[in-house]
């Protein structure tokens, strides 16, 4: 239907036609604007009906008090179904480290939280399919996992700003919820305006990408460059370039997409969705705010390393 829509718009109503890059760039991003939003939107409601009851505060009040080993995987989990960007991820971080959580399972979640949720996995279902799905929501609670345990290891609390420790978290009476199922409706309508609406350009931007990468990029450049998967070089790379294209993990769909139907290995691919979605610069800059230079120096250089070790991996694997 998609594909069909963009043909309509694209190669009918424009006279472009499929052999040209400006043709091909024009039908992945028309057909890419039309699949994706339609996705996020359906998806977006759907889960904000089953998450009426879950907010920022309960997810912390969840982990709080728990067994190390049962709040890192509550918080990976937790991290993982709530569809919170990089940005929109540290103000919550601060709250777990006020709330006297461990910062080791603390930084657990905000590996998790940017780069795996369900909105984004049911998405690159429908774009890419469930094997490379699961591949990426695999390696992402795995680096999540990992990376928290790596960050622990070196004691990061002594790097922690004073004035986060000199918080007290108050204890706020509950606030009433409508369990009916016009307040759900209201809740999940108010999710899809305030998510979609937080993360709209960030998507577009993301499919522009791709669509630019689809139809001017040749593909025998991509492959000589970055198609082989012994080339050792490509997978530090894309985590490099990764850094400065601030996105969500639903943005990066596109990219990947393109990349993949150029030849880009998989592991490749992986590295730079994973670098993008939680290694980039806004979230280091809102990060600064809550912990010194060498806690962020440590954390983007564990993720980094993380990041490639998956690639390298995928890429020996496929």
């Amino acid at each position: 239907m998609f594909d069909w829509f963009a043909s309509l718009i694209v190669y009918q109503w424009l006279g472009l036609t499929p052999a040209s890059a400006g043709g091909a760039a024009l039908h992945f991003f028309v057909m890419d604007v039309a699949k994706i939003f339609t996705l996020l939107v359906v998806v977006v409601y759907v889960m904000g009906l089953l998450r009426a009851m879950l907010s920022p505060e309960r997810v912390r009040d969840y982990v709080r008090g728990r067994p190390k080993w049962l709040a890192r995987t509550l918080a990976i989990l937790l991290g993982a179904v709530t569809p919170f960007c990089s940005c929109s991820s540290v103000p919550l971080f601060i709250g777990f480290v006020e709330a006297g959580i461990p910062l080791g399972v603390t930084f657990s979640f905000l590996i998790a939280s940017p780069m795996i949720n369900e909105v984004a996995a049911v998405i690159l279902v429908g774009i890419l399919g469930w094997r490379l799905a699961a591949l990426y929501v695999g390696a992402g609670l795995l680096v999540a996992w990992v990376g928290g345990v790596a960050m622990e290891q070196f004691r990061p609390e002594r790097w922690v700003e004073r004035y986060v420790w000199q918080i007290r978290m108050g204890e706020t009476p509950a606030v009433p919820v409508d369990r009916s199922f016009a307040g759900r409706h209201r809740f999940a309508w108010h999710e899809v305006r305030e998510i979609v609406g937080r993360i709209w350009k960030w998507v577009l931007a993301g499919i522009a990408l791709g669509a630019l990468f689809h139809g001017y990029v040749p593909q025998a450049w991509v492959v000589r460059h970055l198609g082989g998967h012994d080339n050792w070089l490509a997978v530090p790379m894309a985590v490099l370039v990764g850094v400065p294209l601030y996105s969500n993990a639903t943005g990066v769909i596109p990219l990947a997409e393109a990349m993949l139907g150029k030849g880009v290995a998989i592991g490749t691919t992986l590295a730079l969705m994973m670098s993008i979605a939680a290694l980039s610069l806004p979230e280091m800059l809102i990060l600064r705010k809550v912990i010194r230079w060498p806690a962020l120096a440590l954390y983007a250089a564990i993720l980094s390393v993380a990041f490639t070790l998956v690639g390298w991996g995928f890429n020996l694997l496929t």
